[in-house]
């Protein structure tokens, strides 16, 4: 199931719902609630029942200050995952930085990578391309356990596309054809609130790389600081979110509350077929 159109929208399909599985002890929102076999099984098939398009596996935390898990742990945490909830035949997606986890998911039954490092770590541009499944490029400035120490941009959107723009490139010289990239900007990846919502407000400015936009921001801290809510109890900001992403051109929403996002989309969905 590698094939594009399986995973990605076209301009005319609906945002695609990716839904968040984390397999971590120390996750920002869900850290050691799914992270057995038996836990993440019911949260995939629940999350295909309430309309997830994609499923999301990740083996490490990102959030600040979280510990590095080395390749051999994060693989033992995500491949009986994978290999379990492929009998719910939706795309798999492999949330990692490390050229090992991707071989290794893919083999197991993953259909794209996720990675918030873009593809930079040593060799895993060059596994990326040899595998040839979708890949998802993340901007982040600095590294997870230190990103919100002093985020700094000029032009924070600008900055973000030239980045994405250059890691396409590569990618392309690499041998991953352009029509398997899509792009996320990271929110709450070394960015202020005001960083975030900038690119929030503007991130239709990111259609202009030809690619799908994938819009992570569900529960995240920007909504804390906004409503001065707790991580659980950040639903409504989040759905908030989700719906502007769509409308600014998100083809991928990745979220922790995929039944509720699906509602959304129903919404979006009956005001677009309007236009």
């Amino acid at each position: 199931m590698k094939a594009l159109h399986l995973i990605y929208p076209n301009q005319s399909q609906a945002p695609l719902i990716m839904g968040i599985i984390n397999i971590t002890p120390d996750s920002f929102s869900d850290g050691s609630q799914y992270n057995s076999l038996k836990g993440a099984i019911e949260r995939a098939e629940n999350m295909v029942a309430a309309g997830a398009d994609i499923l999301d596996i990740g083996g490490e935390s990102t959030r600040p200050g979280a510990k590095d898990v080395c390749f051999e742990e994060e693989i033992e945490r995500v491949i009986p995952i994978i290999q379990a909830i492929t009998q719910f035949k939706k795309p798999i997606s492999i949330d990692t930085s490390k050229p090992e986890v991707m071989q290794a998911a893919v083999a197991a039954g993953a259909q794209m990578i996720n990675d918030v490092r873009a593809l930079q770590e040593p060799k895993a541009l060059k596994m990326a391309a040899k595998l040839q499944v979708p890949v998802c490029l993340m901007h982040m400035q600095g590294a997870p356990r230190s990103m919100q120490n002093t985020p700094n941009y000029n032009n924070v959107t600008l900055e973000v596309i030239q980045f994405l723009k250059t890691r396409i490139t590569q990618c392309e010289k690499a041998g991953i054809n352009k029509q398997l990239i899509s792009i996320d900007p990271g929110f709450g990846f070394g960015k202020t609130l005001a960083h975030n919502l900038t690119l929030l407000k503007e991130l239709d400015k990111l259609t202009e790389l030809d690619v799908p936009i994938l819009a992570g921001l569900s529960r995240k801290s920007m909504l804390g600081e906004i409503t001065g809510k707790k991580v659980n109890e950040r639903l409504s900001s989040s759905l908030a979110v989700a719906l502007f992403a769509m409308q600014k051109g998100a083809k991928i929403v990745r979220v922790h509350d995929v039944a509720e996002t699906h509602d959304v989309r129903q919404v979006y969905l009956a005001l677009k077929a309007l236009e």
